[in-house]
């Protein structure tokens, strides 16, 4: 059951950060680890959600012919407490 939560928050998550992408003229991309990334340089990235699991967040960079693009990936939200 929590797995299935889990699940539910990401997909609802990807697509909440896809409707408020920092650059509304790149299209968010799915990061694809087979991918060879062209980041010259890196613009920003987005906080991560204060929760406890994986949430996602948005790096927008520029490739090395200075066109922008706005990749998302999963990180460990910062609300998880060691104790």
């Amino acid at each position: 059951m929590k797995l299935a939560r889990i699940a539910l928050l990401l997909a609802l998550g990807g697509i909440g950060a896809q409707a408020f992408a920092a650059d509304e003229t790149a299209q968010v991309e799915a990061y694809n680890a087979a991918a060879q990334a062209d980041i010259a340089h890196v613009v920003s990235i987005s906080e991560a959600a204060n929760q406890c699991g994986a949430v996602p967040v948005q790096m927008t960079y520029e490739d090395s012919n200075g066109a922008r693009h706005v990749v998302q990936y999963q990180v460990m939200g910062s609300g998880c407490s060691n104790g």
